[in-house]
């Protein structure tokens, strides 16, 4: 049995610098046609000059002539002529909340200044990706965000907000309220519940933030993903950390799904009869919200038994030494 997707994407991947960049890449260069790159770096890409130096950065380590590194700003303060340079090379600009994740501390710390450069952006056409948590109650800073969501969905109704890496119920239905609005999703959170990290022995390779939620908010995900919702995209929020930085006090949160992705994601909608939709959810979507026109790139996964690495350098993947049944055997 085989399943052949057209210009799969990964519309939201950290690749991180350095040594890390140079192993991971690879990973999502090959069975990827296109990812939406996060700039969250030591230093945050927040200027062209350090965009175009990134992205070098990555094709060179990626090693693909077919894969194309959409990037993003790190969000700041912008000029009308900043963002009109930025425009042609740019997917998006990233909005963090000050301090909410890793690499975010000059993130947004005051919402009330920031219209500005949306209000730019908006009149650009420059899509908006925001990771959408307060610094509230861990379970509960999806959910008390929504409000700040809905302020700049209802604002700017013509900006494309991109909600990312949801995991609740709640951000589901939210979207159906705004058409200016989608959404990515990961595979992790379509798969693990906060029982996996936490109910038993602390798994800290499932630690991740947003963090995993109820079994009744990833059952929302998965029918939502399942009945083809269109504005509900794939991105993995691949996040590699070496292991000395997750078997420690402080563990950093990520998972590092990037050599898993699509054999995993096969396998899931498989189990949920819905392998017809796996072209729409890893592509046609982000096409079509997007406006993009990838590289073309045929990626064949078949049913084929493989055994999940242990390690992939220093970085422990999501799944390891479990055996798939589906594995990727041809990109064209």
């Amino acid at each position: 049995m085989k399943i052949v997707l057209q210009s799969p994407l990964d519309m939201h991947l950290h690749l991180r610098e350095n040594t890390m960049l140079q192993t991971v890449a690879p990973y999502t260069c090959r069975t990827f046609a296109g990812a939406v790159i996060m700039p969250n770096l030591v230093s945050p890409v927040d200027s062209l000059e350090k965009l175009r130096r990134y992205k070098d950065e990555i094709m060179k380590a990626g090693k693909s002539d077919t894969f194309a590194a959409y990037m993003t700003l790190f969000f700041r303060k912008y000029t009308r002529e900043e963002l009109a340079q930025a425009k042609k090379e740019i997917i998006g600009i990233k909005l963090y909340p000050a301090g909410i994740t890793t690499r975010s501390e000059s993130g947004v710390s005051n919402f009330d200044e920031i219209d500005e450069t949306l209000s730019l952006m908006e009149e650009m056409e420059i899509p908006l990706l925001v990771h959408g948590e307060s610094n509230g109650f861990v379970l509960d800073r999806e959910t008390e965000f929504l409000s700040m969501y809905q302020r700049l969905a209802e604002a700017f109704p013509k900006l494309h907000i991109v909600m990312e890496h949801i995991t609740t119920a709640a951000a589901v239905d939210f979207i159906d309220r705004y058409p200016n609005v989608s959404a990515t999703v990961t595979l992790h959170h379509l798969l693990i519940t906060l029982d996996d990290v936490i109910g038993g022995l602390l798994d800290p390779d499932l630690f991740c933030k947003p963090i995993a939620k109820r079994p009744e908010d990833r059952l929302r995900l998965r029918e939502a993903v399942f009945s083809g919702h269109g504005r509900i995209m794939f991105g993995s929020d691949s996040a590699p950390h070496p292991r000395h930085k997750k078997e420690c006090c402080g563990c950093a949160a990520g998972i590092f799904s990037a050599p898993v992705a699509l054999p995993m994601l096969a396998e899931l909608f498989e189990e949920a009869g819905r392998l017809d939709l796996l072209q729409h959810f890893t592509s046609d979507i982000a096409c079509r919200r997007y406006g993009i026109q990838p590289p073309q790139k045929t990626v064949t996964l078949e049913k084929k038994s493989w055994t999940v690495p242990e390690l992939c350098g220093t970085v422990k993947p999501f799944g390891a030494g479990r055996q798939l049944r589906w594995s990727v055997t041809e990109t064209v």
